[in-house]
């Protein structure tokens, strides 16, 4: 908690899902001043917004969240708005750190910057081993080039920038709006309203073959941190909680947690996107001791039970 004692700490993101988190337990460390930039007052597509930015937080570490992201289908849709979006926000808010003279800057990526047809599990040095899963490659490649800057400005200008890997997040406060939304949400809310409906069947987009590997939100925001005070190398890191499950076993188990009944009908004419993803996360643990300690169902079933008591925000 020392680290952060006089530390003035931006979070971009931070009145997002994840970012809301991150603040929360940064709070609890004791920092000098948190600031949360909204974007009603600093557009971070803006360069002289992320200069203001600056200019009033003053900050020592910045924490980026920020991002435009979401499911397989708004990345089909908006692929150039993901791009733009995320690569300009990232590549103005690290120049103007270093411009800024910021102590450190923690970049968060994706698991959607990993090649297609990465081995599993996903190694960080595999990152540059082939082009990514198609669906969603714009957004992972914006947020990829923001590991080759950190890596460039670290080199070039001694700045000290990490950049670290989540995997699929889950849990509260998610994005349960189904043209937007990642899986475990969408099939959550899915099995909710289906039930709550007496509705017979429930329709799941692709084949239910693939397989994911999620993390718990407040285990994210947790690793986050934990790497913001201990971790200063080049090298991306990987935060994921090490457990691999079909999407079919998935979808099966949020329908028995939820109580729906009714059939599961797979719409193979949707997409799956990346075959396999699941991380290697010796390296999180190796650095800086991060392990997620969250069981997965116990983190569906808060998630759950978030979502039941928050219906019409979610919706």
């Amino acid at each position: 908690m020392s680290y952060w004692q006089d530390k003035r700490v931006a979070v971009t993101g931070g009145a997002g899902f994840l970012g809301s988190f991150v603040v929360e337990q940064l709070e609890e460390k004791g920092p000098l001043e948190v600031f949360v930039p909204r974007s009603a007052d600093y557009y971070l597509r803006d360069r002289d917004a992320i200069v203001r930015m600056y200019k009033d937080s003053r900050p020592n570490v910045v924490l980026h969240l920020a991002a435009s992201c979401g499911g397989i289908g708004v990345n089909r849709s908006s692929p150039a708005s993901f791009f733009y979006d995320n690569a300009v926000m990232g590549i103005q808010l690290i120049e103007q750190g270093r411009l800024h003279e910021v102590e450190k800057l923690v970049i968060i990526g994706t698991v959607c910057a990993y090649p297609k047809f990465t081995p599993v599990p996903f190694r960080e040095d595999d990152l540059w081993s082939g082009y990514p899963e198609e669906t969603n490659a714009p957004y992972g490649l914006a947020k990829k080039m923001l590991l080759v800057q950190s890596q460039a400005y670290r080199e070039q200008y001694g700045f000290n920038s990490i950049y670290l890997l989540p995997v699929n997040l889950y849990g509260p406060r998610d994005d349960f709006d189904l043209s937007t939304s990642h899986v475990i949400p969408a099939i959550i809310r899915k099995c909710i309203e289906a039930r709550n409906r007496g509705d017979g069947e429930l329709v799941a987009w692709g084949t239910g073959e693939p397989t994911r590997e999620f993390l718990y939100v407040e285990d994210a925001a947790r690793g986050i941190l934990m790497a913001a005070e201990r971790y200063d190398r080049p090298e991306p890191v990987n935060l994921g909680s090490g457990f691999e499950i079909r999407i079919e076993d998935l979808v099966e188990l949020i329908a028995e947690l939820t109580g729906f009944e009714g059939r599961i009908v797979w719409d193979a004419s949707k997409p799956d996107g990346q075959p396999r993803r699941m991380l290697d996360t010796s390296r999180a643990e190796q650095e800086f001791g991060f392990v997620a300690g969250t069981a997965f169902r116990e983190g569906l079933e808060e998630t759950i039970r978030w979502c039941r008591g928050n219906a019409a925000w979610a919706r």
